[in-house]
């Protein structure tokens, strides 16, 4: 399972249907969520660039993209981002495996012709 930042804007239709009925919105997608193989971490609102920030764990990346096109089809969001996290371990792994794949920079080809 991997984990998963959701950042969500809504639209002015859809603030103003949540005022008029108040509701809880990260109930309203948990069972999306759940039927995607996830599980809800945990909601924010916030205020500023997005609304809503979620952290959710998913089983792939094509579950998380589902989730997400599915928040976008709905048409109360006006826009959907979607950032892959990785734990401390994983981002070890991935500083080891960089460490050693053999990547040249294109500075360092520069005098080697």
């Amino acid at each position: 399972m991997s984990y998963f930042l959701f950042q969500v804007s809504y639209g002015p239709e859809a603030w103003a249907a949540m005022v008029n009925n108040l509701q809880d919105r990260s109930q309203a997608v948990e069972p999306a969520i759940q039927k995607l193989g996830g599980k809800m971490e945990r909601f924010w609102l916030s205020f500023g660039g997005y609304d809503i920030v979620g952290v959710v764990e998913m089983p792939d990346n094509v579950s998380a993209a589902a989730f997400s096109v599915a928040i976008s089809a709905g048409g109360a969001c006006k826009n959907v981002k979607t950032t892959p996290l990785l734990t401390t371990q994983e981002g070890i792994e991935v500083m080891r495996k960089a460490a050693t794949c053999g990547y040249k920079p294109a500075s360092a080809a520069v005098g080697s012709r």
